[in-house]
């Protein structure tokens, strides 16, 4: 069903190439974003509406929060620490050989980290507290936006040039992921699957690249609900706030390759970049997990 009469709001008129990985920060009251190809971590903040810098860096992927409150950084083949002081510091490299760069990341109830690599032949790694580092699946195009249900029994998982996300079995004793499925396909002439994130009901919210939407998914794959946004190139979606009834999402201004864009794209139609803040009645999000991994 579509939902054309939800109130969508410019929080922050940027120009990110690629905003991306928007991830709320409860203690500090604050949404974190990226422009991934500027390298900008930017810092969001509800109660002033002002929107600053928080650190400028190499082109980064995305990032968990810690558990100490920090953001862990997974850039180009780069592990960087971001403290809540500000202070950043690279503390691994060389994790990504073969591919360009890091994309979505997400951390699971354990302190785990799955990361998406993308160029080349593209990944899915999980990286455990012991320091192991596992290559999950393979031969991914774009590995993007990823979540857990909520009784923590499976996770979804998109890749975004065939247009699908995926589900698997998910042990959360050991990281497994099993028995993978399709959970669903986005319509050729509607863009790309991009960011997504889940709601208290376990429903999927999924931005589309291209589409100027988000889309919300039942559990049983069935689509729930379509919201429209004023520009383009919809790129990843979170729910922030005090209560997490603040969905927020990010978009670009970068010009996409003319071999990615659907059928009938309006090509001079608004592209993004900036930072959208909306409210669906009676949705709400569930805290994100936070990742448990040391470096030396």
């Amino acid at each position: 069903m579509s939902a054309p009469d939800i109130a969508v709001e410019l929080v922050a008129p940027l120009a990110c190439e690629v905003g991306e990985n928007p991830l709320w920060h409860p203690e500090a009251n604050t949404l974190f974003f990226l422009d991934i190809t500027k390298g900008t971590v930017h810092a969001y903040h509800p109660a002033t509406q002002n929107c600053s810098v928080a650190a400028q860096t190499r082109i980064t992927g995305g990032f968990t929060l810690q558990r100490d409150g920090s953001l862990l950084l997974f850039q180009d083949g780069r592990i960087a620490t971001l403290t809540q002081y500000g202070v950043l510091r690279e503390v691994a490299r060389g994790l990504c050989p073969g591919n360009d760069r890091f994309n979505d990341v997400i951390a699971d109830p354990e302190g785990r980290v799955f990361a998406g690599a993308m160029g080349g032949n593209g990944k899915l790694f999980r990286f455990d507290p012991d320091g192991s580092v596992t290559v999950m699946v393979d031969g991914l195009s774009i590995p993007n936006g990823m979540g857990f249900t909520p009784a923590l029994d499976g996770m979804y998982f998109t890749d975004s040039l065939p247009r699908r996300i995926y589900y698997f079995d998910y042990d959360r004793k050991t990281g497994n992921l099993s028995n993978q499925r399709i959970f669903t396909e986005i319509p050729r002439e509607e863009g790309l699957p991009d960011g997504m994130t889940m709601d208290r009901d376990g429903y999927v919210w999924t931005a589309i690249w291209f589409g100027g939407r988000v889309k919300r998914f039942a559990p049983d794959g069935r689509l729930d609900r379509d919201v429209l946004l004023p520009i383009k190139q919809t790129s990843a979606v979170t729910f922030g706030g005090a209560d997490l009834t603040d969905m927020y999402v990010t978009s670009a201004a970068i010009v996409s390759g003319p071999e990615l864009r659907p059928p009938g794209f309006d090509s001079e139609a608004p592209r993004g970049g900036g930072l959208y803040c909306l409210r669906v009645p009676g949705v709400r999000g569930g805290a994100s997990f936070r990742s448990n991994l040391s470096f030396l």
